[in-house]
């Protein structure tokens, strides 16, 4: 879940400053009653409504490399995740797991789906030269 705006903290304090219970300040601005509580604790303990940084690592495949991704599936579309992440270490010089893959992946909503492959000389289900047989 995202942290509410800097504009709507201020404006939560500002109605428990003015009297309202937290019950309804909660109501009103649709958060939990915890919420109201943290952020006037907040408020009252160090004089500043911040966000803390959301835990966790970047991502390897961010948000600016998933145009290179894009290009690279749509040259190698039969390529198998192993393959992919080869190939994302030979152009970009970093290492990625196949589940880092599967996530970018799935991101940026690439599908898999590919018709049936049959070889040039087998038949096709079509119905037979004198018509269908009952």
């Amino acid at each position: 879940m995202r942290a509410l705006s800097l504009d709507i903290r201020e404006r939560i304090v500002a109605a428990i400053a003015a009297g309202a219970t937290p019950g309804a300040v909660a109501t009103r601005f649709q958060v939990d009653r915890s919420t109201v509580y943290r952020y006037v604790r907040q408020q009252r303990t160090t004089g500043v409504l911040v966000s803390h940084p959301i835990p966790g690592r970047p991502r390897r495949i961010g948000p600016h490399a998933e145009a290179s991704l894009e290009r690279q599936l749509r040259l190698h579309p039969d390529a198998t995740l192993a393959e992919h992440g080869e190939h994302w270490m030979a152009t970009h010089g970093e290492q990625v797991s196949v589940a880092t893959l599967w996530r970018a992946i799935a991101r940026i909503g690439w599908t898999r789906k590919k018709g049936r492959r049959r070889p040039a000389s087998a038949p096709t289900r079509s119905a037979p030269p004198g018509g269908p047989v009952s």
